[in-house]
């Protein structure tokens, strides 16, 4: 057979130049997470640290960090109490305070568990002593 008779291989195009770190599109994100779309929209809103990058499209892309930061974001707001400026604040101090390495924790960062235990074991003693009078 002559090369003639076949057809020749189609044109491969070049393979696009793979991302340098993992990035996640924000359904990647909400399956990750188990949080909806518009809860991670806002999110971004109200914390400034969380900024993925956008394509020209205007798609969203988290890098793994982001993705680390949404999961300790929603700890802090679903499982420890915290409102959403609460939380803010507790990641800018957190963020201040790796900036300064060598230093001590400042102390009021005392962890949100003691202080509500220790908030309602202080309402229990004013009960009991409201119920002497």
């Amino acid at each position: 057979m002559d090369d003639a008779s076949h057809p020749p291989p189609p044109a491969q195009e070049p393979a696009a130049e793979p991302h340098p770190r993992p990035v996640f599109r924000i359904g990647d994100v909400c399956r990750l997470t188990g949080l909806k779309p518009f809860v991670v929209r806002y999110w971004e809103t109200e914390f400034p640290m969380l900024r993925p990058e956008k394509t020209p499209s205007g798609h969203r892309l988290y890098r793994t960090e982001d993705v680390e930061l949404i999961l300790e974001i929603k700890r802090l707001l679903y499982e420890e109490g915290f409102t959403i400026a609460g939380a803010r604040r507790w990641l800018e101090q957190r963020d201040r305070e790796a900036a300064r390495p060598g230093e001590p924790p400042a102390p009021a960062s005392l962890d949100r568990r003691l202080l509500l235990e220790l908030h309602e074991q202080l309402r229990s003693i004013l009960t009991l002593l409201e119920s002497e009078c």
